[in-house]
Formats: C-alpha cells, sequence, structure tokens
C-alpha cells in the first residue's frame, strides 16, 4: 500500500478547471499513472473522464433526494443527505479495457476519480470499491501483485483532493478504504524513456487429444510461456550490458535489446513425447516504450519494456478476438474461400485446429505511437484496413483530448505486422527442423511476414545456420520448399 500519491501539477490543475466549469454535479473516469514499490509512492499522470455511452448517457449520476438535486449540485449548492451515486462500473470497465491497451510501459490504470459531493461521496463506498474492482479487472496490472487501486475524489463546496487505496478483497465494505497523503508535483519531466524492437519467434506443438484446440487458446498460452522466458533474459542498454541497480540521467531515449538464449525451445523436449497434428509459428518484431522515473533502478525499466511487449502481443490478439466476435454472423467472413483453399479474417482464430487441414491467412494490428504529454507517446492499433485518421479520432475519444493535427508527429516504426504460419504435421522432424530467415527486401515472401497460412505436410522450411536477425533492416519470414 503506498502512503503517499503525487499528482502531475499541469494535469491536476487542468482536470480541476475543466471539472469547475463542467456543471455536471457528478463524473467518473480514470486514474493513469503508476504505482511504485521501490519508492513507496503513487504517481498519478492524468486523470481521463469515462465518456458517454452508447445511448448517449453519462456513466455516472446522483440517484435519491429531490428532482431538482442535480441542479441545486450544478449551482455548487448542498445535496440532501441521502443521495448517492449510480455507476455504470461495466461501461467504466470497457474504458479501462481499452485505454490499457494504449498504455505503454511504466504507464498503467491504477484507479478511478469521482467528482461529486461530499455526502454523495460517503453515501457510495461500496458503490466506489466495487467499481474501482470492476476497473482493476479489466485493466491488470501485469507481473506485478498490487490488491489496491486508488480512489481520488475532488469535491466541491468547498473544492478539495482527497486520495484513498481501495483494497481489492472479495469482501467489499466500507473498510477497504484507507487514505493516503496527495500532493502535486512536476513528475512526468522525471520520466526516463527506454524503447526497444523486440524480435520474437514462438514455435507451438499442436498435440493430439490436447484441451487447447482453438488458434487463439494456443496462442495465449504460447504468449504466456514466452513471458515467463523473457522475464528472465539478459539485456543491454545503450549497447551495453545493463546493471540492474543503475540510474540514468534525464535526456534522450535509451536503447534496449534483450538476450535469450538462441534457438531456445522448450516445447521440443516434449514434442517426440506426444502425437503432434501441427505447429504454429507466431513471429515478428514488438516496438515497445516505457517510462521510468529517474529515481528508480534500470531494472524497473527493463521489467516495464518486458511487461509492454508482452501486453502488446496480448492485446494484439484480444483486437482480434473482438473483430471475430464481431463479424461471428457474417456469412461472409464464415464461408469464404479461394480458389487455394485459403481461408482469411480474423474468425481463423476460433478454428478447431485438429480439424482444420485448410490454408489459412491474417493479418495482425501494427503498433502506432501517438504523442501525448510531456514528450511521452501512447499507442494504438491499426488494421490493414484502417486509415491513421481513423485512429486517431479513437485515440482522440478515448483519452478525452484535441489531437494535434501534425500527423509527423505519430510515430509508425512497425513497418511489418506479426506472422502467424500454422503447419498441419505429423512429423516430429518437421517441428523441430528451423526456418528461414530472409531479408525482408526478398519481395517474392514479402507478403508472407503479413499472413497466417496454414500448410500441408508435404512442404517444410529450411534455416540457414547462423543467422539471427537483431537489426532493423531484417524480418523474419517463413521460406517454403516442396519436398
Amino acid at each position: 500500500m503506498v502512503k503517499v500519491v503525487v499528482g502531475e501539477e499541469s494535469q491536476v490543475k487542468l482536470a480541476e478547471n475543466r471539472l469547475s466549469k463542467s456543471g455536471v454535479p457528478c463524473q467518473v473516469g480514470l486514474v493513469i499513472g503508476n504505482l511504485s514499490g521501490k519508492l513507496d509512492r503513487g504517481f498519478i499522470f492524468d486523470l481521463i473522464p469515462t465518456p458517454l455511452n452508447d445511448n448517449g448517457e453519462l456513466a455516472c449520476s446522483i440517484i435519491g433526494g429531490a428532482k431538482d438535486d442535480q441542479k441545486k449540485a450544478s449551482k455548487g449548492k448542498s445535496l440532501p443527505q441521502s443521495s448517492a451515486l449510480f455507476i455504470d462500473k461495466d461501461w467504466l470497465a470497457e474504458h479501462a479495457r481499452q485505454v490499457g491497451r494504449m498504455l505503454v510501459g511504466g504507464m498503467k490504470v491504477v484507479g478511478i476519480y469521482v467528482w461529486t459531493n461530499e455526502s454523495s461521496f460517503k453515501n457510495s463506498t461500496i458503490t466506489l470499491c466495487q467499481a474501482a474492482k470492476a476497473v482493476a479487472e479489466a485493466a491488470p496490472l501485469l507481473e506485478v501483485d498490487w490488491d489496491e487501486r486508488l480512489l481520488v475524489h475532488i469535491g466541491y463546496s468547498p473544492l478539495r483532493w482527497t486520495c484513498r487505496n481501495c483494497s481489492l478483497a472479495s469482501n467489499i465494505t466500507s473498510g477497504n478504504l484507507r487514505p493516503c497523503d496527495f500532493k502535486m508535483g512536476k513528475i512526468l519531466s522525471t520520466r526516463q524513456a527506454f524503447r526497444c524492437t523486440y524480435d520474437f519467434n514462438l514455435r507451438l506443438p499442436i498435440y493430439q487429444g490436447s484441451s487447447s484446440k482453438r488458434l487463439v487458446d494456443i496462442l495465449h498460452h504460447g504468449i504466456s510461456i514466452h513471458a515467463k522466458e523473457l522475464k528472465g533474459a539478459k539485456a543491454l542498454i545503450d549497447g551495453k550490458l545493463a546493471n540492474e541497480d543503475e540510474q540514468f540521467d534525464l535526456g534522450g531515449v535509451h536503447d534496449v535489446e534483450f538476450l535469450l538464449p538462441f534457438m531456445e525451445d522448450k516445447y521440443l523436449e516434449v514434442c517426440s513425447q506426444k502425437e503432434i497434428t501441427g505447429l504454429l509459428v507466431f513471429s515478428g518484431s514488438v516496438c515497445s516504450y516505457a517510462y521510468s522515473n529517474s529515481k528508480e533502478p534500470s531494472s524497473q525499466a527493463l521489467a516495464d519494456i518486458k511487461e509492454d511487449i508482452i501486453k502488446s502481443l496480448r492485446s494484439r490478439l484480444d483486437i482480434m478476438c473482438d473483430e471475430a466476435d464481431r463479424k461471428s454472423d457474417s456469412k461472409e467472413n464464415r464461408t469464404e474461400e479461394s480458389n487455394n483453399q485459403i481461408l482469411s479474417g480474423s474468425t481463423v482464430l476460433q478454428l478447431d485446429l485438429q480439424l482444420q487441414r485448410k490454408h489459412c491467412s491474417m493479418s495482425f494490428p501494427r503498433r502506432v505511437f501517438l504523442p501525448w504529454l510531456a514528450d511521452t507517446f501512447l499507442c494504438d492499433y491499426i488494421q490493414p484496413s484502417e486509415s491513421v485518421e481513423v485512429l486517431v479520432d479513437h485515440f482522440a475519444e478515448l483519452m478525452s483530448l484535441e489531437f494535434p493535427s501534425i500527423s509527423s508527429k505519430i510515430l509508425e516504426p512497425e513497418a511489418e505486422a506479426p506472422a502467424l504460419v500454422l503447419s498441419t504435421t505429423k512429423s516430429f522432424r518437421e517441428v523441430s527442423t528451423p526456418y528461414a530467415l530472409l531479408p525482408k527486401s526478398d519481395d517474392s515472401l514479402s507478403n508472407q511476414n503479413r499472413a497466417a497460412t496454414i500448410l500441408r505436410s508435404d512442404q517444410k522450411s529450411t534455416n540457414p545456420a547462423g543467422h539471427h536477425p537483431r537489426e532493423h533492416g531484417w524480418c523474419e519470414q517463413i521460406c517454403l520448399d516442396q519436398i
């Protein structure tokens, strides 16, 4: 539990001014920041109001009392003691889920804020704790065992800020809230930036009779396994082996590279002991950013980068699953099949791979970075069919800000989306055979880096020995030759 919370002074004052002029009796939204166990402090970067729901309704309202209570509140008058808050917890959680995808390393949804009078707040502590728990479940703090979130109350008549720790215990009572000190300071300017372009190759065998049959389930499991491997990886910072106790001076962006054992594949240890029906290869590059407090050691920045890489992979998969759910009733996506028996679309994720014998193709979204506060960046994901303009509108709506019209500030470092390849096979040799790594300039294979293809067992892949792409001019591709 953090005992002191520091809010970014400029953003706190902006939020205070916005709420005072809004004329609304209550408002709820997300607290974006970070919780530091090493410094025993919480940091608030910004307060993001939850937008109107699909019916054009606010996520928070005051219930109870006279009909003109909300009019009195908008004029700064006190409400009856019986008034309380109603919060659309599902909509608030959905907002947190989508905003959580847009945050990079060192930035998290750390709680909620509420703008309301003192009596409504006191009468709604259980409702607020339930809302904070819903947000925590929708945007979990990965790799960190925090069972608390922040609850910021901005009261009016008089205007006052208070901050509390909200316990996420299953049995929610008024005792779940504990006060903590709230201060203001310039904290975003003390963030140190780290950047990493991470090349990954996940080779996931598909076993006969396995409980995980759908492509999406196998990918989720494979990403979780890779997260454990990445957690123990050594790192280079600016080309030098990282000293995890080192602190860096402010200024510039530090480049990070992770070192994993070459071609380590723990799955192969059990491949020969089970009947294999296929091999899933998920590969590509992830661009990652993280912002760490300058007083924290570099080990925290490395942990934030690792977490961001894994979260980015999971976010892309979740986006594809969301798209598949939207298209599940579409006849076009269920029956689309080309002359060479290629199925396309995100609905491929829902296929039973132990029954699937046709070729598939699918494109994963690319990560794009958009400027935010104090020279920091947030991210979003763009599908091949989408434009940057659509991305900007989505970003502005979720983050409740006006995005600058200068598109040159948008970073698109991922030239190619991650590739997904699935081969159906019955041979352990085919599963354990490495695959080729070719330059991105090879036009004959340029499209394969963006596609997911199911290959029949009469095809194989080869790998020139000693090649390991770590420079930006290389990307992983699959070279297929007929036997």
